[in-house]
């Protein structure tokens, strides 16, 4: 049997048989049972991995927040220490001076001549300088001096040919050190000498 093209029915290609459609979805084959599996393994693969991650970052956030806690208790820690440390060390600088205290008390108490009271009053003088020269002061020498900026302080330049130029010829007020720390200069005055 001859159609229009020349060709007959047998002669025609048939169907290539290798090259045919893929199964349909509804189709039992086992292909199609592996690729619904793998579907399913690799949705449960990230979900797992995001939990991983939550867990581990719930693990971190708890690590940083008892980190900070113990950083704020330990600053704290430090600035009581600290505070504790300034009241002591005033205690212990306060506790020299009881002494002086008690004897003015006493000095107070007793009437006396003027010159046993002055007599009394230079004795606490003394014990006082003790107390301090304990704790680490000393006066700053001044009165024949030559002035130094560092720890004088002049009130006064006076003009006179009985001393050398810039020599402290008079203190006003004592300066004391402590150790090598200034608490106060000593207030003077100095001598303008045009000759020298």
């Amino acid at each position: 049997m001859k159609k229009s093209n020349g060709k007959s029915e047998t002669e025609m290609p048939g169907l290539d048989l290798e090259h045919e459609l893929p199964p349909s979805d509804g189709d039992d084959s086992p292909s199609g049972a592996g690729v619904s599996g793998a579907s399913a393994s690799a949705a449960s693969g990230p979900e797992a991995e995001l939990q991983k991650l939550k867990a581990e970052r719930d693990s971190l956030l708890d690590r940083l927040a008892r980190a900070q806690a113990e950083f704020d208790n330990a600053r704290k820690r430090a600035a009581k220490e600290q505070q504790d440390f300034r009241d002591y060390a005033a205690a212990d600088s306060i506790k020299p001076l009881l002494p002086v205290m008690d004897s003015f008390e006493r000095a107070l108490q007793v009437k006396s001549e003027p010159g046993d009271f002055r007599s009394g009053v230079e004795l606490i003088y003394k014990q006082l300088q003790d107390a301090l020269a304990k704790l680490g002061v000393r006066a700053i020498p001044a009165k024949g001096e030559p002035f130094d900026p560092h720890v004088h302080e002049a009130i006064e330049m006076v003009e006179t040919s009985q001393a050398a130029d810039h020599e402290v010829i008079e203190e006003l007020q004592r300066g004391y050190k402590l150790k090598d720390r200034l608490l106060r200069p000593a207030m003077v005055k100095v001598a303008k000498n045009p000759g020298n």
